[in-house]
């Protein structure tokens, strides 16, 4: 048997064979791009380039026995009467709709939205991006609403229809009753015809796209709620995964994987982008660390703004105790630091995890960074042997739908915590806790 996985990014597109164990067959077909973002806070991609770049590695990677996807979460695109787009791709970074979540936060229960949904009234989310695009006019002239995850099925199968696990991560599912929120759609103002149809059965052997965060958690092996998966791509997430019916908790977020799986967790804005952003300001060609908090500096790393726990769009980065004797090096290990600490703030919500597997490039490619996080959580935090999670996740999932049984996730290093840099980490999350209770 032969499974084709797509994984579909916001940065890059790539696909690969599997057989029925799970395991890649050859090099992974790569497809690069980049999205727009300007000051005003959009965050947008190409939904035709995306298509092309899908497309050229599928037919790159070769014929297969049955097709698997994963697509990254949250995005949103408006279709007009031919199917064709009337909007870029808005992406979870599009902040533009800041002032209308808090709209809706004041006209409705937003814990009542959050236990339905299992999702904040956020930006990032369909609810605040719908009614900012009808203020702008735009929604209108919609004939459909749409994750990127649905046109791409679209495009490849010729019927439109969105999957459990994508519906989920638009913030306008209600989990347990599996159908559109109707309170949400009522308060928009929008039918239930604009919205795609829900299902997750395949158009002869290809199957609906999942959410990029559930196909990791199914490709690295984190199944259950005691196996956390710690991600650090461009953003970051701690994620578990479960079987059961969806019970949001207070600041997490809560997603299906598929009918039966339930995903929750917390995501950060600030990952590897921030990394990336740190290495191009402060221009350090070998960082060096110092010992744990050695700097005395508290980073607040919001400079996307804050998802998990608090959801405060408009909360921005900061950083305390400055000094003369504070250098580039010591900037960029408090950031980093700081990092672990609000994903701390994540796992102390989710207190039955036992162990960590580390996924993300830019956490795995950094020893002292995957040591500072099992020191942080008090947990051993494992480096995933997967190469691509979540194309592996796609390729299990289609696998399991087939009667297949894949092999378990492979696994790399365990970093032990240090109890002596536990404590003094302890403290310096604490420090980072005042700082943004002082600012927001």
């Amino acid at each position: 048997m032969r499974v084709l996985a797509l994984d579909v990014g916001s940065s890059s597109t790539r696909a690969c064979a599997h057989d029925e164990r799970g395991r890649p067959l050859g090099e992974f077909a790569h497809r690069k791009y980049s999205a727009r973002t300007s000051r005003d806070g959009s965050a947008e991609l190409d939904a035709r380039e995306l298509v092309r770049a899908a497309e050229a590695v599928l037919a790159e990677a070769g014929a297969a026995d049955a097709l698997g996807s994963s697509c990254f979460w949250h995005s949103l695109l408006l279709l007009d009467d031919h199917h064709e787009p009337l909007t870029p791709v808005l992406l979870w970074q599009d902040r533009r709709a800041v002032a209308q979540a808090d709209a809706l936060a004041e006209r409705l229960d937003e814990g009542a939205v959050h236990e339905r949904t299992g999702c904040m009234l956020h930006p990032s989310y369909w609810p605040a991006k719908l009614a900012w695009l009808a203020e702008q006019g735009t929604l209108a002239g919609a004939r459909r609403i749409v994750s990127f995850a649905d046109y791409l099925f679209l495009r490849l199968t010729g019927e439109l229809r969105t999957s459990l696990s994508s519906a989920s991560g638009s913030g306008l599912l209600d989990l347990r009753a599996r159908r559109w929120d109707t309170e949400l759609l009522d308060a928009l103002g929008i039918g239930e015809e604009l919205l795609p149809p829900l299902s997750d059965e395949p158009v002869g052997t290809t199957y609906p796209p999942l959410g990029d965060g559930a196909c990791s958690n199914l490709g690295v092996g984190c199944v259950t709620p005691e196996r956390a998966a710690l991600m650090i791509g461009t953003s970051g997430a701690y994620r578990v995964a479960r079987a059961g019916e969806p019970a949001p908790r207070g600041g997490l977020f809560s997603y299906l994987l598929d009918e039966r799986r339930v995903v929750e967790g917390g995501s950060i804005s600030d990952g590897g982008n921030l990394l990336a952003w740190l290495d191009r300001t402060l221009k350090l060609e070998s960082p060096e660390h110092g010992e744990p908090d050695g700097h005395g500096l508290t980073f607040l790393p919001l400079l996307g703004g804050e998802r998990s726990p608090g959801w405060n769009a408009r909360a921005k980065g900061a950083i305390a105790g400055l000094t003369f004797e504070a250098g580039p090096a010591e900037l960029r290990q408090a950031a980093l630091e700081g990092v672990a600490y609000r994903v701390a703030g994540i796992a102390a919500r989710l207190p039955e995890v036992r162990e960590v597997v580390a996924t993300g490039g830019a956490l795995q490619e950094d020893a002292w960074w995957m040591q500072v996080f099992a020191d942080v959580l008090a947990l051993p935090v494992t480096d995933s042997g997967v190469e691509e999670g979540s194309a592996r996740g796609a390729a299990i999932h289609v696998l399991e739908q087939l009667g297949a049984e894949p092999e378990p996730a492979p696994l790399g290093r365990t970093y032990e915590p240090k109890r002596e840099r536990t404590e003094r980490y302890a403290a310096a999350r604490q420090r980072q806790r005042e700082l943004y209770d002082r600012l927001f």
